[in-house]
């Protein structure tokens, strides 16, 4: 269903994302987190599952990272050793930069074009070094596996700053990009700002539009809003202001997810741009994750 749903150019999708275990996790608890995932996930109105590849960032920003750096495990050998009962498409996203070319085309050479489709994520700053860049990690995948569906990351926020994140996107449409998923959403204008440059350029070039699902994350505590920021995600200072202040800031941050999303489907409708929403949590507190899940029921609806 996925598949097609990105084939048609469809809106309404709808994924969950997840970070795998920390590389050294004991196996006995790697088979206890798989089994709460599966068990969590499964009963859900769900397209797809993404699986996270986690870079170390500290080449982008030169302010502390509010949590420590783990090097998780790998995301594709995750999902095939231990999340294969929950039957629904994964999209394992590769940092591209950190890996060989033999390696990204092992990959390319294992994964199923019929349930797996890849995210390829460039370097967190030109400073940071890297192995493979963007341009040939794209045409390994044209040359390995061109079946399978090829995704890419766009930040809405950048667009505040540099006016061309649209041409981002329709440069990586040019390259096999399929569909994207978008950083973190907490501001909604940069989305829709995103969106109109997007369609009004696709209408003037006569270029279809692809499905861009937007990220929504619950942020449940001051410490989240911090590591949140130190991502890149934008929050304007009203909001963080109401956030901090609320007496409840996870069912505040839900509430306003809920309506950040139904402001963007309103404004994508209205236009026939398709767009879709991806769930996260950026803790692994539960309550913060239970706070997701509740976020997916309601956007699902």
């Amino acid at each position: 269903m996925l598949l097609e749903k990105i084939k048609n150019r469809e809106s309404g999708i709808v994924l969950y994302g997840i970070t795998p275990p920390k590389k050294g996790t004991e196996q006995d608890k790697i088979e206890e987190i798989s089994a709460r995932q599966i068990e969590r996930l499964q009963a859900l109105n769900l397209d797809g599952l993404v699986l996270y590849d986690i870079q170390d960032e500290k080449s982008r920003t030169s302010e502390k990272r509010p949590f420590p750096f783990m090097e998780t495990l790998d995301a594709f050998s995750y999902s095939q050793e231990h999340l294969k009962s929950l039957s629904i498409p994964k999209i394992v996203y590769r940092a591209v930069g950190k890996y060989t070319k033999p390696e990204l085309t092992e990959f390319l050479e294992t994964a199923s074009a019929d349930d797996v489709l890849t995210v390829f994520v460039g370097a967190a700053s030109k400073s940071q070094e890297v192995t493979l860049s963007m341009k040939e990690a794209y045409q390994l995948r044209a040359e390995m596996n061109s079946d399978i569906l090829l995704g890419g990351v766009t930040i809405p926020e950048r667009h505040q700053s540099k006016g061309d994140e649209h041409l981002r996107v329709f440069d990586k449409i040019a390259e096999g990009c399929s569909f994207f998923v978008s950083q973190g959403v907490y501001d909604v204008n940069a989305s829709k700002n995103l969106l109109s440059e997007y369609y009004y350029y696709g209408k003037e070039n006569n270029i279809p539009l692809v499905p861009i699902l937007f990220t929504l994350t619950p942020c449940g505590s001051v410490k989240t809003l911090e590591f949140m920021k130190w991502l890149g995600i934008s929050i304007p200072k009203w909001l963080e202001n109401e956030l901090i202040h609320s007496d409840d800031i996870l069912q505040q941050s839900v509430d306003f997810s809920e309506q950040s999303w139904l402001e963007l489907k309103k404004f994508a409708d209205e236009r026939n741009i398709p767009i879709g929403c991806n769930i996260e949590s950026v803790a692994i507190r539960k309550v913060e994750i239970d706070a997701s899940i509740e976020l997916l029921r309601r956007v699902s609806k």
